[in-house]
C-alpha cells in the first residue's frame, strides 16, 4: 500500500497563518457570510493586486472594502465616482503659488495607500482612463513630471452590474489591471438572519473607524516578502499557462486572457498557499483563484450569450479540460 509523501515547509508560516486567520475573523465579525470574498481580498492585498467588487446595492461591497483597508495601519481615502468627476479631481492638478511665483502640483485623493473607489463605472471614460498608469505603475505623470505613489498602494473599487443609467462600462484595458473581479452575492437565509440579530443586539459597529488595524505597513511588506519565497514547481508553471492558453482557444469565448492573467494566477496562488500554511503551490491553489482572475478578462461569443451560457460555465469547462499535475 502506497503512502502519500509528507511535505515539510522550508519556511515557518505558523505566525503568518495565525495573523491572516485573525484578519479573517476580524473582518467576519462585521461582514457575515462572505468568506470567499474575504479570502480573495486578503489574497489580493498580499499579492499586490487591485480588486473590483461587483454586486447589487446593499450587499456590503463598500463595507467589505473599508474593513480590509482598516486592517492595515496605512493612509486610506474614499473617492465617490460621479458622471461629472474630472481626472484632476482624482489625480491632482497644478496650482499657481503666488508667493513662490510658480506652479506647484497639488496631489489628489489617489495619493494614498488604500484607495476605495465607490461606483467606479459612474465616471466617464476620460476619468477612468486616468487610472491606467496609477494602477499599473504606481505613479502618475502630470505636465511631464512623474509623481510616485507610496508603498503599499491598492485600489478597491465597487460597481453595480445591473444599473445602466448614468454608468459607463469599464474599458477592457482598465479591467485587465484589476487582479480580481469578485462577485458579492446576496446572503443566504441563515446569514441574513444572523445580520439582523447582530444589528438588533448592537454587535455591529456603527462606525468603521472603531476597527483597529492588525498590521503596520512594515509588517505587510514582511509578509509580502515571504510570499515571494513560495515554491512553484515547473509543472505548475505549465499548468497555469495551459489554463490561460485554453481561454484563447475556447469556442465559447470571443477572446481569451492575456499573459497578465497568468502572472495574476501565479502571484495569488502563492498567497493562497501561505494562507493554508504551505510554502509551495498546488493545483488546488490555482483553481481557487482562477475564476476571480479570469472572469473579467474574457468575453463570451454572442451566440453563447444568447443561449444563456455564462463566463463561469466556460471557465469551469476550461478547468475540466486541462489535466492538473499530480
Amino acid at each position: 500500500m502506497e503512502t502519500s509523501p509528507i511535505f515539510e515547509n522550508r519556511i515557518d508560516l505558523t505566525e503568518i497563518k495565525a495573523q491572516l486567520n485573525a484578519m479573517k475573523v476580524r473582518i467576519g465579525e462585521q461582514l457575515v457570510g462572505q468568506e470567499k470574498v474575504v479570502d480573495m481580498m486578503i489574497i489580493a492585498l498580499l499579492a499586490k493586486g487591485h480588486v473590483l467588487l461587483e454586486g447589487v446595492p446593499g450587499v456590503a461591497k463598500t463595507l467589505a472594502a473599508k474593513l480590509l483597508a482598516k486592517m492595515v495601519e496605512a493612509d486610506f481615502s474614499r473617492i465617490q465616482f460621479t458622471p461629472d468627476l474630472m481626472p484632476s479631481d482624482v489625480l491632482g492638478t497644478l496650482i499657481f503659488d503666488q508667493k513662490a511665483g510658480e506652479f506647484k502640483f497639488k496631489k489628489g485623493p489617489i495619493f494614498t495607500n488604500m484607495a476605495l473607489i465607490d461606483e467606479i463605472n459612474r465616471a466617464p471614460a476620460k476619468t477612468q482612463a486616468a487610472l491606467f498608469e496609477v494602477m499599473e505603475e504606481g505613479q502618475i505623470t502630470n505636465d511631464g513630471t512623474t509623481y510616485p505613489l507610496g508603498d503599499p498602494f491598492m485600489v478597491l473599487a465597487t460597481q453595480n452590474p445591473i444599473e445602466q443609467e448614468g454608468t459607463y462600462p469599464l474599458p477592457e484595458a482598465q479591467l485587465d489591471r484589476f487582479m480580481f473581479k469578485i462577485s458579492v452575492d446576496y446572503p443566504k437565509l441563515e446569514e441574513e438572519v444572523e445580520v439582523l440579530k447582530r444589528h438588533h443586539g448592537g454587535q455591529m459597529l456603527a462606525d468603521d473607524q472603531q476597527v483597529n488595524a492588525l498590521f503596520s505597513t512594515a509588517q505587510l511588506k514582511d509578509i509580502r516578502s515571504v510570499v515571494d519565497q513560495v515554491t512553484i514547481a515547473d509543472e505548475m508553471f505549465v499548468y497555469i499557462s495551459k489554463l490561460v492558453q485554453e481561454s484563447r482557444k475556447s469556442a465559447h469565448l470571443y477572446y481569451g486572457a492575456s499573459p497578465r492573467a497568468s502572472l495574476a494566477i501565479m502571484k495569488s496562488a502563492k498567497v493562497k498557499a501561505i494562507m493554508d500554511g504551505r510554502d509551495f503551490v498546488t493545483p488546488e491553489d490555482v483553481i481557487f483563484v482562477f475564476t476571480a482572475v479570469m472572469e473579467h478578462r474574457v468575453m463570451l461569443t454572442p451566440e453563447k450569450e444568447m443561449e444563456g451560457f455564462t463566463v463561469q460555465m466556460a471557465l469551469d469547462q476550461i478547468i475540466k479540460s486541462v489535466e492538473a499535475p499530480r
